[in-house]
């Protein structure tokens, strides 16, 4: 199995230049400013990607739930031997399909 980048332990955790503070030109004073907006979209950056990593654990947490209802109905069904189903879980309603003919 082929690992992607993002499995790969550790990878995340690698320093840039920008975040070791290492420069290949001396620091001058007027680069503060740009610092201050570098620092401050980065700021921003990891700020949304809590956000986002908050709604994909709420997602994930959501479904690993409904997979314990499920889990359980299971379980339950099996215990009193009845034979378990597990369309029953999830009935949709039939429909007829409609037809009309086309004339080319």
């Amino acid at each position: 199995m082929v690992r992607r980048v993002t499995e790969v332990s550790g990878l995340r955790e690698i320093r840039t230049m920008h975040s070791s503070k290492k420069r290949s030109i001396p620091r001058v004073q007027s680069s503060a400013y740009l610092d201050l907006y570098m620092l401050q979209k980065e700021k921003d950056r990891l700020e949304k990607e809590m956000c986002n990593l908050d709604k994909r654990k709420k997602s994930t947490q959501k479904r690993l739930d409904e997979i314990d209802v499920e889990m359980k109905k299971l379980e339950e069904a099996e215990s009193k031997g009845q034979q378990a189903n597990p369309d029953e879980f999830k009935k949709h309603p039939t429909k007829d399909w409609k037809t009309m003919a086309i004339k080319y």
